[in-house]
């Protein structure tokens, strides 16, 4: 005998999966279902909601501002990293994954709830990070996971169900492909995004106007960081959020941080997104650049070693795991000496970084410049290179 449930928090939305999963978990587990829906930044989404959770079988809807937490503890942290996924994702979607099931967590403590539930598909990656931090901070918790269970196969069910039980969803037959928007990206998949041949429909971008129709006139902008973290935009001071809304409209103007392509899937499968992240993309550059002047090469490039583990780290799931805590700390040592400004000039989709500056800045004009210099004797190349060539030449005998 399976032990009875009695109250289930749900990871609630208010979109098509997650509409049709609370009247399922209401008829299916006859036990008391509490809403929960994570702001981390997706903004009219969340308007009318608790009217709605409720007319649909809700016994209470928590909406949780999560988005400065979101920003500073997760979307920093990946900036600071570098981290991208497979060398073109910015994981706008897996950086909010652990933020949202921590505090579902929370509140299932709080509500005396013995289930957690979400809406992530038994094909897709979100339900391994949803379900990897809710057993890593409460290992006994009952996860149901709707998607491995009902009998829906697709969404074009989903949409009939609602349809039968007057749910009301946004969902078509017409547009079916499903959309996943916070504060650091918005990104699109599904319906007719299943083909990697097709261009994604211009009509489906909301965050970036196209590149062909962005102003002809470039845009420079002034990047103040301090410890990796960036705190100012043309020497005015904002806070997290306010920092990355504001990038987020510079760099959509621009037709900055669009991005199509087919990733592996943590379950095996490979899957077609398309994705808007304009302000992290700016961030990403800018950051670089500022570390090539304030960062050791060899510290640089023990980072950069780590790359790929902390960025599949973040896309499996694993942010609560031992091996990321560890990383993150090796990760924070070395933005110590990162303050400083970039300048980026941006126009018709690209980010230029064209200026940086820091009082931590190890780069000397006097070493480098190609002009006579009384640092650098150039006949000391000459048994730099021998040393070097030792072995290659020995190998050769």
């Amino acid at each position: 005998m399976t032990k009875k449930i009695n109250k289930i928090v749900l990871a609630y939305s208010g979109g098509l999966d997650t509409s049709v999963m609370l009247r399922w978990l209401k008829d299916n587990y006859n036990c008391e279902v509490v809403c929960y829906c994570a702001d981390v930044g997706q903004g009219a989404e969340l308007s009318g909601l608790d009217e709605k959770a409720q007319a649909t079988g809700a016994s209470k809807l928590y909406i949780e501002d999560l988005r400065e937490e979101f920003v500073r503890e997760y979307v920093w942290t990946a900036v600071k990293a570098n981290a991208v996924y497979e060398g073109v994702y910015l994981m706008g979607t897996s950086l909010a994954r652990p933020v949202i099931a921590k505090r579902q967590i929370e509140i299932a403590r709080q509500e005396g709830a013995d289930a957690v539930a979400h809406g992530a598909t038994g094909k897709g990656n979100d339900q391994v990070r949803f379900e990897l931090t809710y057993y890593a901070l409460q290992p006994d918790i009952k996860v149901i996971a709707p998607w491995r269970e009902w009998e829906f196969k697709g969404r074009m069910d989903l949409i009939a169900y609602a349809k039968e039980h007057n749910i009301p969803v946004t969902a078509t037959a017409e547009k079916p492909y499903s959309t996943d928007a916070n504060l650091m990206h918005i990104s699109y998949e599904g319906g007719i995004l299943e083909d990697p041949w097709a261009e994604p429909p211009e009509h489906i971008f909301q965050l970036t106007t196209s590149p062909e129709k962005a102003s002809s006139d470039a845009e420079y902008i002034d990047l103040s960081f301090e410890k990796g973290e960036p705190i100012a935009i043309n020497g005015k001071p904002l806070n997290p959020v306010a920092m990355l809304e504001t990038l987020n409209g510079l760099g959509g103007k621009h037709g900055v941080g669009r991005v199509d392509l087919v990733e592996n899937r943590f379950v095996g499968m490979k899957s077609r997104g398309v994705y808007e992240t304009p302000g992290v993309t700016i961030l990403h550059a800018a950051h670089r650049a500022l570390e090539s002047i304030t960062l050791d090469r060899e510290v640089m490039h023990l980072r950069d070693s780590l790359g790929v583990k902390f960025a599949e780290s973040v896309y499996y799931g694993f942010w609560f795991a031992p091996e990321f805590t560890l990383m993150r700390k090796l990760i924070e040592e070395t933005q110590t000496k990162v303050t400083g400004d970039v300048r980026v000039k941006l126009y018709r989709g690209n980010v230029t970084v064209v200026g940086r500056r820091s009082p931590y800045s190890l780069y000397d004009e006097n070493i480098a410049t190609f002009e006579a210099d009384t640092v650098y004797n150039q006949r000391d190349a000459e048994g730099f290179i021998k040393l070097n060539a030792l072995r290659l030449r020995l190998g050769r005998n």
